[in-house]
């Protein structure tokens, strides 16, 4: 495999990496699927008696941020949403000892970090269920900063709050910068900051809503190995 002309361009200039967790560094839900976990994210809504805020078709997303952030979006209880992102958290740190790393998301983490980059997680999942997966990989010297989801769930992506906090600890210029994620919203946010972007995506599910959101296709990896053979070949 060799990379591409466009990647070790974009790759060159980069000295920070801001990481999504789920899906660039692993597959938290892998064990405890994330479907799963919104059917029973609909349910605690239900109990709150908030079910009225979801249509049908928004009960059945599969992906629990998105509809903490749609109650977030439409409820004014501060106290309800709140009681929600704190279920969800501990859902997520049940997940962790049954994620499943990235394909070579490891030695790629590893290689870059002795080439020199620094890194932070900025991701909408939980810090702490961030902090408890790098952990389990012993990765925690390559994480300094890890910036997640708080109570304040506007501040999630697309909002770009956790990616400042970040290039602000690293003291880094966004432009030798890269957001490395797999979803519209990592892009939307690293756009707002001027961050250079790289989309991951395993599958063509996860390839078209990259596309969708304007991420150009020349940077957007299928496979982390395209990374990480750049890296070794000193780009």
């Amino acid at each position: 495999m060799t990379a591409s002309k466009a990647l070790r361009e974009l790759l060159a200039p980069v000295r920070y990496v801001l990481w999504d967790l789920d899906g660039p560094i692993c597959r938290l839900f892998a064990g405890l699927p994330a479907n799963g976990v919104a059917r029973e994210l609909v349910k605690e809504i239900e109990r709150l008696g908030l079910d009225g805020l979801l249509d049908e078709e928004e009960r059945s997303d599969p992906d629990p941020q998105a509809l903490l952030h749609l109650v977030d979006q439409r409820h004014p209880d501060r106290a309800a949403t709140v009681r929600l992102e704190r279920w969800l958290t501990e859902q997520e740190l049940t997940a962790v000892p049954r994620a499943l790393p990235t394909p070579y998301a490891d030695p790629l983490i590893r290689t870059w970090s002795a080439l020199g980059a620094r890194f932070a997680i900025t991701t909408n999942n939980s810090a702490r269920a961030a902090a408890a997966y790098i952990e389990t990989r012993q990765l925690m010297g390559c994480f300094p900063y890890i910036y997640g989801r708080t109570e304040d769930l506007a501040r999630m992506k697309p909002d770009p709050h956790c990616l400042s906090r970040a290039l602000e600890a690293l003291a880094a210029q966004p432009s030798r910068a890269l957001m490395l994620g797999d979803a519209g919203t990592d892009y939307q946010a690293a756009r707002q900051l001027g961050v250079p972007f790289l989309g991951y995506a395993r599958n063509q599910a996860k390839l078209d809503p990259l596309l969708q959101a304007g991420v150009p296709r020349a940077h957007i990896v299928t496979s982390l190995e395209e990374v990480l053979v750049a890296l070794r070949s000193g780009l």
